[in-house]
């Protein structure tokens, strides 16, 4: 999972080739056990 930024102790990265189907485009941020995951559509394309 390629990390794409660290920031204030967040980290934001992503997984190649996610789900089945493929999920659309996203950023998954991760700090202190707990992770979220927000998609990049319709504002970045």
């Amino acid at each position: 999972m390629p990390t794409v930024l660290r920031l204030q102790g967040f980290r934001f990265f992503f997984y190649s080739n996610e789900g089945n189907p493929l999920e659309p485009a996203h950023i998954h941020i991760f700090k202190a056990g707990a992770e979220a995951k927000f998609w990049l559509s319709p504002d970045v394309q």
